[in-house]
């Protein structure tokens, strides 16, 4: 990335409905570039919003019945093992007494339910004194105690349950290994054409858009919880709610191989496009639905998209030569077992996933 921007053409912003997310997405992409790093005349960047029906950047009960109705399965699954509970009879003696009358007994499902005092105690916590709970709320066995208990209700069906993965986070690990596509491919598919470019010419929109290089997206603790849990990074390892400022970077590489005549990323530009030339589909709605919105679309686009990995030909899975994929979770490298096995990984670094490999997961969870 330069150290210095003039606009933000090559960079993709995006945040869901929710305000706090927009304001999330505002001030670390300022703190990225602060005034020091931009000119003069940068013009206020554009940032990313869907309807709540179609959005991602979240697990969307509200958006599938069937996610919202496994959600409560997993939930009252957590109600009957932990609710009478030595556990959680510690915590009810620690704050049961500022449980509201009508649910005088803190449990998974009290009113106010567990994660929702989980909430309280996180939010009071990183503020000032005004905001303070009584000091029984921040003991840290309690703490501990409520946290195992609602990171297994909320996040374990991830883990437990491939449809679950596919319903809650699959949509969005579909866009992110679309983008990691478009970027490739130089089609649009990495966010240009959502940004505004028309795909007209390849990687270059009728606004100056130019291809993607970083892309930032405002989302929430649900979000990182259940790619962490999805992709299994805490394999072995006992999970803790994600607490504020978190952040999840996908990161893609290339090693420095090139071949005679391809484009600067190695690969030459997307199959069939010329300058000028209009490809089919490359619209904003074909952009974000292609690989949805027609049978087999993608394929006669020659793109390789959202495709699931089995329908790749030898010659697209070759493309993919090269290039890496690494996950970090608060600056913390993570391993995903998917990419431990021989040939899916770095020789010599087994978090450097294959591209391939990562394709060959994440791009099969279906959205709702």
């Amino acid at each position: 990335m330069p150290k210095l921007i003039a606009d933000s053409d090559m960079i993709y912003l995006r945040a869901t409905p929710i305000p706090r997310a927009l304001e999330s997405v505002q001030q670390a992409f300022w703190g990225f570039y602060p005034p020091s790093a931009r000119a003069a005349d940068f013009p206020a960047p554009t940032i990313l919003t869907r309807t709540p029906a179609d959005e991602t950047l979240f697990p969307n009960e509200g958006a599938c019945r069937r996610f919202a109705q496994l959600s409560r399965a997993f939930a009252q699954r957590s109600a009957e093992k932990w609710n009478d509970t030595d556990e959680m009879k510690y915590v009810d003696k620690q704050i049961g007494k500022w449980m509201p009358a009508d649910s005088p007994k803190v449990a998974v499902d009290s009113r106010p339910r567990l994660s929702g005092i989980l909430d309280t105690i996180n939010s009071t916590d990183v503020h000032g004194p005004e905001t303070k709970l009584p000091k029984e709320f921040y003991d840290p066995k309690l703490r501990f105690t409520i946290d195992k208990i609602c990171v297994e209700e909320w996040y374990s069906g991830y883990t437990e349950s491939q449809e679950y993965r596919m319903l809650g986070i699959g949509s969005l690990m579909g866009d992110i290994v679309g983008r990691m596509m478009g970027n490739i491919e130089r089609s649009g598919g990495d966010g240009l054409v959502e940004i505004g470019g028309d795909g007209d010419q390849v990687g270059i929109g009728r606004g100056g858009e130019k291809r993607i290089r970083f892309a930032m997206s405002g989302c929430h603790d649900t979000t990182l919880s259940a790619v962490l849990m999805g992709l299994g990074t805490y394999e072995g390892r006992q999970m803790r709610w994600p607490p504020y400022t978190s952040h999840i970077a996908f990161e893609m590489f290339r090693s420095r191989k090139k071949a005679p005549g391809t484009s600067d990323l190695g690969l030459s530009a997307a199959p069939n496009a010329k300058p000028g030339q209009k490809r089919a589909g490359q619209g904003w709605w074909g952009a974000l639905f292609g690989g949805l919105a027609g049978e087999n679309d993608q394929q006669k686009r020659g793109t390789l998209g959202r495709r699931p990995l089995s329908e790749l030909t030898t010659g697209e899975k070759q493309k993919l030569d090269d290039y890496y994929v690494r996950v970090r979770f608060n600056d913390e490298v993570m391993q995903v077992p998917g990419c431990k096995q021989p040939g899916k990984h770095l020789e010599g670094d087994e978090t450097l996933c294959t591209l391939v490999s990562t394709r060959d997961t994440p791009a099969q969870w279906l959205p709702c």
